[in-house]
C-alpha cells in the first residue's frame, strides 16, 4: 500500500501574486525544481493548503505547487473578516488565478490534483484551459450540482436527523422550508456579530458531522478556531448558494472536453456527504478517466486507503 512521503517536505519557493481586484494570492513550490510540474486545489472552499498536500506527491520527481485560493489561507484579503467582499471571489476568477500563476511560474502543463471542493474547481478548470493540464487526480468527487447542494443541506437529514434538526433550527423559524444555505448566508452577513458566529458555528458543525460516517471519527480541530470558522462558513456558503457560479450539470455535460486528458477519479463508498454515483456519472462521460471506488471509506483523506490510492495515482503519473 502507497504511503504518503515523510514529513518535513518544504518550499523552496514562494510568494503573493497579485490577480487583481484587490486579491493577492500566496503560492508555494516544493519538491524538484526540474521535476513534473503539479498543482495542488484545495477543498472547502476555504481550507487553505496545508503541509500534508505535499507528501501526496513524490518530492524527488514533482515540482509541487500549492496555493491558497482567494479569501482563504495565506491569501489576502482574508474572507474571514465579515467586511472582506465577496463579489470577486468566484469560480472564473479562481479559473483565472490558476492560470496567471502557470503563467508566472513558467510552466507549460501541470498535473492537477483536487480534492472535494477542488474537483469541482479542477474540472472547470480543465474544461476551460484544457492544454494546460496534463492529468487529473481527484479524489472525494463533487460538482457542486444544485442537487448535491440540496442533498448536502437538507437530504441528509434523513441520516442525521437530531443532528440536521440542530442545522436546520439555528435558521429563523419562517426560513427554514427555504434554501438553507441562502439563510445561512444571510446570517453570516448579519449586523450583529453574535448571529454571525452563531451561522458560523452550527455550520461547520453541521460540516462535521455529514463526514462522520466512519468509526472512530473525530471533529476537525480547525472548527474551535473562529476565524476559521467565519472565513469557511462565508466561503462554502458563498460558492454553495450559486451553485459553483457554473451553469448547473455543466461539468458533467461539458467532461468531453477532456478527451484526450488521462484522469484518475478516487472515491469512498461511505461517502455521504458526496454520493459515489456522482463520481460513477463523470467517468461515464470522460473515457480518459479511471474510477476507482474504496469500499468502507468516507469523504477526504481521513482513512489510509483513500491517501493510498491518491499516493498510487500521483506515482502513475511521475513519468507519463
Amino acid at each position: 500500500m502507497a504511503e504518503p512521503y515523510p514529513p518535513g517536505i518544504e518550499p523552496y519557493a514562494h510568494g503573493m501574486l497579485d490577480v487583481g481586484d484587490g486579491n493577492r494570492v500566496y503560492w508555494e513550490v516544493c519538491g524538484n525544481p526540474a521535476g513534473k510540474p503539479a498543482l495542488v486545489l484545495h477543498g472547502g472552499p476555504g481550507s487553505g493548503a496545508g503541509p500534508f498536500w505535499r507528501r501526496l506527491f513524490d518530492p524527488a520527481a514533482y515540482r509541487i505547487v500549492l496555493l491558497d485560493q482567494r479569501g482563504c489561507g495565506r491569501s489576502t484579503p482574508d474572507a474571514a473578516d465579515t467586511g472582506t467582499p465577496l463579489a470577486a471571489n468566484t469560480t472564473h476568477h479562481l479559473i483565472a488565478d490558476i492560470e496567471r500563476l502557470r503563467e508566472h511560474l513558467g510552466i507549460g502543463e501541470w498535473l492537477v490534483l483536487g480534492g472535494s471542493w477542488g474537483v469541482t474547481l479542477a474540472l472547470a478548470y480543465a474544461e476551460r484551459h484544457p492544454g494546460s493540464v496534463s492529468g487529473l487526480v481527484l479524489f472525494s468527487v463533487t460538482s457542486t450540482t444544485r442537487r448535491e447542494v440540496e442533498w448536502v443541506t437538507r437530504d441528509m437529514g434523513r441520516i442525521f436527523p437530531e443532528e440536521w434538526a440542530r442545522f436546520r433550527d439555528a435558521v429563523p423559524e419562517a426560513e427554514r422550508e427555504g434554501s438553507l444555505v441562502e439563510a445561512y448566508a444571510r446570517m453570516l452577513a448579519d449586523p450583529d456579530p453574535a448571529v454571525r458566529e452563531r451561522a458560523a458555528r452550527e455550520w461547520c458543525r453541521w460540516e462535521d458531522v455529514h463526514v462522520s460516517t466512519l468509526p472512530g471519527h473525530r471533529p476537525d480541530p480547525r472548527y474551535e478556531d473562529p476565524r476559521f470558522r467565519m472565513r469557511f462558513a462565508r466561503l462554502v456558503t458563498h460558492y454553495w448558494r450559486h451553485t459553483a457560479f457554473l451553469e448547473d450539470g455543466a461539468l458533467l455535460r461539458d467532461a468531453g472536453k477532456l478527451a484526450g486528458i488521462p484522469g484518475v477519479l478516487i472515491h469512498g463508498r461511505m461517502d455521504i456527504s458526496g454520493p459515489a454515483d456522482i463520481a460513477w456519472h463523470l467517468a461515464q462521460a470522460w473515457p480518459d478517466a479511471e474510477l476507482v471506488l474504496i469500499g468502507g471509506e468516507g469523504h477526504g483523506l481521513s482513512g489510509t486507503s483513500m491517501t493510498a490510492a491518491v499516493v498510487a495515482a500521483t506515482d502513475r503519473f511521475r513519468e507519463a
